[in-house]
């Protein structure tokens, strides 16, 4: 390896240490008794908040403040019996109240919570979520959440299968008009149609719009809230453009208020998201609010308010249709909206998102229709890029073959112009082209990885299917850190425990190392790669660990073979092409300083 390969690692080393410090979490403790595990997720769930009616109004510009009583119009709404109504489909079993029509409970049959309890969606300590707001004529604001309902749903548990449908309406009087509020729930979807009729309430409703709330975000579910809060944000498309918050900084409360034709707004967690999506485009607006909350255990909760904000034109009868998805971020459901919810999907930086989706994604799930096993598709997968790549990697290592032979006639030109660098460098150029060198052939296929390993993290750490995906023994979750030993003690950028899949990656990249760098000048380059890629590896997915050990594994096979066969060849002088002398050294040679004539 010479000293351009050499900077050339050194160089991909830093780039991956400053994203790794960017992108890896805060370590959390490794391991918890089942006390403590639960005292954290109990305080977890007590420091969530409400994004507060009053604020979500000020995307009304109404100049009421709010009030806790709704005045003459909703007197027979305001008291009531609670009733809950559930409806249990092949993905999830929702709880709907009568009180505000609100969705309580949202329960995944397909997903567990990180100890194996079934995720549960929505903020049941808060009542439940997706209410109305809107000013009335009479100074006040009204939240429906709190005003009770009539409803045509039958009594116990209404249980979907195949393509079932069921309608459920939930009424609430007003005086002389009503608010009806149409679920209409399909067995073999996340998404449920919400149909929404404003009856005689012309003279009811001011300010000539009203806001679809869902106030509360989504409940975490994975063990380290810090890293699934850093992924945690709130979107809105309007317009064709996107808009994104993150309640980032503690003490800060990002808000968002847009107005114009609206798609939909959304909310997010690491693998869970809720979203409002305008059916017939009548959303003329979106406000979201961003709340940080500590946890305890260096733990973090982010959480999101969102609204779609709905014009009023004072008409004896108003209506407008929606689609509340509340579900997994699993990206093809996602994407079969077709209006760029995707995006809320992270798949990496916007150069990387095309090698995820159109690459990674569909190679994923067509290896996956063949092989159950999530490790066992990224080992093939890790021998399809490695095939894909061996023509390059096989000219890089036949340039750092010639590089090595090299080495002793360099030796001589350094002694020879040790007082003439620049005679030397125009030399040195002459000799690599002699020989046909690319100086920079070494590190080339290192650099043509870097959007591989971008793309491949971005894919691992936030793909729903590798989530929670065993591989074998100590392996039980490929979209994350496989922690064989526990330390009694954090390290910085390594944390406070040691993942046995980057200990084995680190070991083979020591073996390539030992294999590829001969100069005895270059020896600490044998040890010091993979110990600091060790490093910077231990907090990452075990899948992208595990895909780089197999990529590792084949290099070292790929080095042996050529090391074998070619390791003997005696080093001959390329042919030059007549009319050569345009190539990139030959430019590179031009612009250095000429050795005067003697």
């Amino acid at each position: 390896m010479d000293k351009q390969s050499t900077l050339g690692f050194v160089l991909i080393a830093l780039v991956l240490m400053v994203w790794m410090w960017y992108s890896t979490p805060a370590p959390q403790p490794a391991k918890q008794d089942a006390q403590s595990t639960q005292s954290v997720r109990r305080d977890s769930a007590t420091a969530r908040q409400t994004v507060a009616p009053q604020q979500a109004a000020q995307a009304a510009e109404t100049p009421q403040a709010a009030d806790n009583t709704f005045g003459k119009y909703f007197t027979q709404a305001a008291a009531g019996t609670e009733r809950i109504i559930t409806v249990e489909t092949d993905q999830y079993i929702a709880e709907l109240s009568t009180k505000g029509g609100l969705i309580k409970k949202w329960t995944l049959k397909k997903y567990n919570t990180w100890d194996q309890h079934p995720v549960q969606l929505v903020e049941e300590s808060k009542g439940g979520d997706f209410s109305l707001l809107f000013n009335t004529e009479d100074g006040k604001q009204v939240n429906t959440r709190t005003l009770y309902t009539t409803t045509n749903a039958p009594s116990g548990r209404v249980v979907l299968s195949g393509t079932d449908a069921v309608t459920i309406d939930f009424a609430i009087a007003a005086g002389t008009g009503s608010i009806v509020k149409r679920f209409t729930f399909t067995n073999d979807t996340y998404n449920v149609n919400v149909d929404l009729k404003f009856l005689n309430m012309q003279s009811i409703i001011a300010n000539y719009e009203y806001q679809v709330m869902w106030e509360n975000g989504i409940r975490f579910a994975e063990h380290n809230s810090y890293e699934e809060a850093k992924v945690a944000l709130g979107y809105s498309f309007a317009g064709g453009e996107l808009t994104e918050i993150d309640a980032a900084d503690e003490g800060v409360t990002p808000t968002s208020n847009t107005s114009g034709a609206t798609d939909w707004v959304a909310s997010r967690t690491k693998y869970f998201a809720v979203a409002l999506l305008s059916n017939d485009k009548k959303a003329s607006g979106a406000y979201m609010e961003g709340r940080h909350i500590p946890a305890p255990n260096g733990g973090l909760i982010k959480q999101y308010g969102i609204a779609l904000k709905i014009p009023f034109k004072n008409g004896a009868e108003e209506s407008t249709s929606l689609s509340l998805y509340l579900g997994p971020l699993e990206y093809q459901p996602i994407k079969a909206y077709d209006r760029e919810l995707e995006k809320i999907i992270s798949l990496g930086w916007s150069w990387i998102r095309p090698i995820t989706m159109f690459l990674f994604i569909p190679l994923f799930n067509m290896l996956h229709l063949f092989i159950s096993n999530y490790g066992l598709v990224i080992i093939v997968f890790s021998i399809l890029i490695k095939v894909l790549l061996h023509p390059l990697t096989k000219k890089s290592l036949d340039s750092m073959r010639k590089m090595q032979k090299l080495q002793p006639i360099m030796e001589e030109l350094k002694v020879k112009f040790k007082d003439d660098p620049n005679a030397m460098n125009v030399q040195t150029m002459k000799l690599y082209k002699d020989y046909g060198v690319n100086p920079a052939g070494g590190c080339l296929p290192m650099l043509l990885q870097m959007p591989i390993l971008f793309a491949l993290y971005a894919l691992f750490a936030s793909a729903i299917e590798l989530r929670q995906a065993p591989f074998i023994w100590w392996i039980t979750d490929l979209s994350v850190p496989d922690v064989m030993i526990s330390l009694p003690f954090s390290v910085p950028l390594l944390g406070n425990f040691l993942s046995g899949l980057t200990l084995a990656m680190g070991v083979t990249m020591f073996l390539q190392q030992k294999m590829t760098v001969t100069d005895p000048r270059q020896a600490q380059m044998v040890w010091m790669m993979p110990i600091m890629f060790t490093v910077m590896f231990n907090n990452l997915p075990s899948g992208l660990n595990l895909y780089y050990l197999v990529f590792n594994l084949l290099s070292i096979g790929q080095q042996y073979y050529v090391n074998k066969k070619h390791g003997d060849e005696p080093l001959q002088k390329v042919p030059q092409k007549k009319g050569a002398g345009n190539g990139w050294m030959e430019k590179l040679a031009k612009q250095l300083p000429q050795q005067p004539k003697k």
